[in-house]
């Protein structure tokens, strides 16, 4: 008989200047406690049982580590923009719409 992995949650403290921070970590019914409060103050979750893994070893209040930042800051960014939400100075200078037709004169020739 196969036994099921606990259900696991992380939560990080994010405040804009350093980075993210363990804020709480949880399995099975402290994971749906975590959850439970996400949801009543309308934090975003985001679900990926790897990276809830990854940091659950950390100890609470222990800083992200660098080699996930850029993962960290792209669940960040999207939970921002889910609640329509930009960080203080933010300047988006992105083109709103971009030809993505491929150059065709760059392509190989065919043998």
């Amino acid at each position: 008989m196969s036994q099921t992995p606990p259900r696991q949650a992380i939560a990080l403290t994010y405040d804009g200047q350093q980075a993210p921070t363990l804020s709480a970590k949880g399995d099975d019914e402290l994971a749906e406690a975590i959850l439970a409060i996400a949801r009543e103050h309308e934090v975003p979750i985001y679900e990926n049982a790897e990276l809830v893994r990854l940091l659950a070893r950390m100890e609470l209040g222990d800083q992200i580590p660098e080699a996930l930042y850029l993962t960290i800051a792209e669940i960040i960014a999207f939970a921002w923009q889910l609640k329509g939400q930009v960080p203080e100075g933010f300047v988006d200078n992105a083109p709103q719409e971009r030809d993505i037709t491929p150059n065709l004169y760059s392509l190989p020739a065919p043998d």
